[in-house]
């Protein structure tokens, strides 16, 4: 018996079989196929499409011509006008939905076209995903045919005068093929999945528990943590098997799951299996397709065109604002184990957009990446260039050495006398020594980074941890109004987020 038994539409069916060919070709064939659906609008009007089509080398001419956008200028220049309702700005057509960023690191959120093509897109590359499944060994077969958890943002969109908006998880499973929600696959259902408070879409979920046999688990770790705490308690049981038995895959993305893993399986009955997704707002751009591989796989035949432009001093500022005309390449001419920063073009009519985060080649072969971290999401204070996914690893490998949980934590960087230091903030419910955290993550953090360990000898002066309950974590991100659905808390803090953290400290009478 397959592991698989699922009978896909004729046309999505033929969307999966795109042959495979190496990864420059298959880049140039959907950036002309972009190009080609783009050219009369305005935008292709503007850069001239019709000249790059037509060029001996349309990656480096589409170079030359377009400039590169980060979401302020993009908006400022072009998708304003979608919001507005006009027709053929940057992909044909009007859009009519808009993905709100969760706004982690900015004041506000921001707004994402969503067209039709991109969501079609996603579906396409979730279904590769799951077709991934029949190559992974060990897995149980029983799991794939019972139910998907996804416990993602309200379907319920706001409605403006042309469009509607709301985060993407919300409008990815509105737009559900209904083959897929005919087989009683998808959970919560429609009626719950619109409930826009969390709170109130918790507690459904959790009393509609025994009524679900479900194989997998979809959602940001922190939210999908807490609903099967909270089903645990309720139900009088020891583990989350007891009333699935047979969940068996957790698909995530979004935000590393090392800091969450060992909370996370003290609520399992029995190992399952992790695949990692990367869904932005802005599209499906990757996922892991083979068991335990290092990185996920680039979708690069499926509608989205990628350029790396380098993570270093010369294309970006102190603050992680890349410059108006940096180094970009394609996916052919890119090292292993550098970081880089992505810009995709997609066919929701963004091109050559920055999405702010970093990542890094580790497998040339397989096109097969990690997210590294945030372009703004990194300390720099005096040249010790900590990443994100330094941090991860080092919480990663403390909470192994102590057999402790630390599913949330965040840093910020901090005057220190005439120098700096790094202050942390750490959520555990276990029992930890602030003292001893502090020394187990600096030595951590010096074995992962060499730069950090020259820097903590000179002007990085000192390392600070403060621990606290994980409650407080999610209490603050509450008070936000960034509470379920997509919404993660930021690995490091700056600016107005630190001054508001600070404040909810003080008020909370923790700092």
């Amino acid at each position: 018996m397959a592991l698989i038994d699922i009978k896909l539409p004729k046309t999505i069916a033929r969307a999966l079989n795109i042959p495979i060919s190496d990864p420059r070709r298959q880049q140039i064939k959907v950036l002309k196929k972009l190009l080609r659906k783009a050219r009369f609008t305005e935008f292709g009007q503007r850069y001239r499409f019709d000249e790059i089509l037509l060029s001996n080398h349309p990656g480096k001419k589409f170079q030359q011509l377009v400039p590169t956008f980060d979401y302020n200028k993009i908006y400022d220049s072009w998708w304003y006008k979608t919001k507005e309702g006009i027709p053929d700005v940057c992909w044909p057509g009007v859009i009519k939905f808009f993905a709100l960023s969760s706004g982690t690191s900015d004041a506000t959120s921001k707004y994402i076209p969503i067209t039709k093509d991109l969501i079609r897109s996603n579906t396409i590359t979730s279904f590769k995903q799951l077709l991934s499944l029949t190559k992974y060994e060990h897995v149980p077969k029983s799991a794939v045919g019972k139910g998907w958890l996804i416990l993602g943002g309200s379907t319920q969109l706001q409605k403006g005068p042309t469009y509607f908006a709301g985060d993407l998880s919300g409008i990815q499973q509105k737009n559900i093929p209904f083959w897929f929600q005919g087989l009683g696959l998808y959970k919560p259902g429609k009626k719950i999945a619109k409930v826009k408070d969390w709170a109130t879409k918790l507690e459904e979920v959790v009393n509609n528990a025994p009524n679900w046999d479900i194989g997998f688990i979809v959602g940001v770790p922190a939210w999908l943590q807490l609903c099967m705490e909270k089903i645990i308690e309720k139900y009088n049981l020891n583990n989350i098997h007891e009333i699935w038995p047979n969940l068996a895959f957790y698909v995530h993305g979004g935000v590393a799951l090392e800091p969450y893993k060992k909370g996370f399986e003290k609520l399992l009955g029995r190992p399952i299996t992790y695949i990692e997704t990367y869904l932005a707002s802005e599209g499906f751009l990757a996922y892991q397709n083979r068991q335990d591989a290092a990185g996920m796989h680039l979708a690069l035949n499926n509608n989205v065109f990628f350029e790396f432009v380098p993570f270093d001093q010369k294309n970006f500022d102190s603050e992680g604002n890349m410059i108006d005309d940096p180094e970009a390449y394609m996916i052919h001419e890119i090292e292993e184990n550098k970081d880089y920063a992505i810009l995709i073009s997609t066919n929701a009519g963004a091109w050559r957009y920055a999405i702010g985060d970093t990542v890094k080649l580790v497998d040339r072969e397989r096109s097969e990446f990690v997210i590294t971290g945030r372009t703004k999401h990194f300390l720099s204070l005096v040249g010790e260039h900590l990443s994100v996914d330094n941090m991860n690893k080092a919480i990663e490998m403390v909470c192994d050495d102590l057999d402790i949980s630390i599913p949330e934590f965040t840093v910020a960087g901090i005057p220190y006398g005439n120098f700096f230091a790094h202050q942390w903030y750490v959520a555990t419910d276990d029992k930890a020594d602030a003292e001893d955290l502090r020394h187990r993550i600096d030595t951590k953090l010096k074995e992962l980074n060499d730069d950090y360990e020259v820097e903590r000898r000179h002007a990085l002066k000192d390392v600070l941890v403060k621990v606290l309950p994980e409650k407080t974590f999610l209490d603050f991100m509450d008070a936000k109004g960034k509470v379920g659905g997509q919404h993660k808390f930021p690995r490091v803090l700056k600016g107005k987020m630190l001054e508001d953290w600070q404040q909810f400290l003080q008020r909370e009478g923790l700092h």
